[in-house]
């Protein structure tokens, strides 16, 4: 089967990095991802090396791959690199039961996230 000839997802000048089912609740990632909007990548692998949530490590690995991403795929300077997008989604729940008193159960929601991480390469 040949690939078929989807238009691209992004611009010629950008790449992404898409990660499915990061076992974090949206809002707590969004909270990392917000950090790092807008900034220059040199930048942003630094905010993520050096904070203190858990799942900036996850993040880090995600821009270093939408890095990866630019430099070999679509042939970017990577010191012309910035973060152009970086948005957080919800995936799936994971509904599990926490017994409780009287023979009773209460419901306990285990969220997954996907997180798209878009750089560009900054025009002069």
């Amino acid at each position: 089967m040949a690939k078929s000839n989807d238009a691209r997802r992004v611009a010629a000048n950008e790449a992404l990095a898409v990660c499915h089912s990061i076992r974090t609740s949206p809002r707590k990632l969004n909270l990392v991802a917000q950090s790092v909007r807008g900034l220059d990548v040199a930048k942003a692998v630094a905010e993520l090396s050096f904070s203190k949530k858990r799942i900036a490590k996850t993040a880090l690995a995600v821009l270093q791959s939408a890095i990866a991403n630019a430099e070999n795929n679509h042939q970017l300077n990577i010191d012309k690199l910035f973060v152009k997008e970086a948005y957080v989604g919800k995936g799936l729940v994971m509904k599990r039961m926490h017994a409780r008193a009287r023979g009773r159960g209460a419901r306990i929601h285990k969220p997954f996230s996907n997180l798209t991480i878009v750089v560009a390469e900054r025009g002069e």
